[in-house]
């Protein structure tokens, strides 16, 4: 058998805050949620293209915006589930780079119920 031991420095390519998308909160209430997106300044990169995977219970925006004299990108994400339940999804954003072409934000809902939720 045959080992291999990898050693060296990984290098972030890009800021994520928060990491994935949590969406939560009582059914008929407006429920969302922002993300930034910040390009490290050795590995710049466009986001040419946003898509979720199922619209059914999302919707998003994302802008492009300077802050501190960097670019980054808000990403705000919104439920659109009017019923009780959770629900996953996936928001691929299709980048100009080579390193790395996509970037997945994990959308995580859960819609509760006001009634049940007061009584407990």
């Amino acid at each position: 058998m045959l080992y291999l031991t990898i050693m060296g420095n990984v290098e972030q390519f890009v800021d994520i805050v928060p990491k994935r998308v949590d969406l939560r909160g009582f059914e008929g209430n407006p429920i969302k949620a922002k993300v930034k997106i910040i390009p490290k300044d050795k590995y710049p990169f466009t986001i040419i293209k946003a898509k979720a995977t199922n619209t059914k219970n999302i919707t998003f925006t994302l802008e492009k915006t300077k802050s501190s004299e960097k670019m980054e990108y808000v990403l705000t994400v919104e439920n659109l589930k009017k019923t009780t339940g959770r629900y996953v999804d996936t928001i691929k954003l299709k980048t100009d780079s080579k390193i790395r072409p996509e970037i997945k934000i994990y959308v995580i809902g859960n819609i509760l119920n006001r009634t049940k939720n007061e009584i407990q």
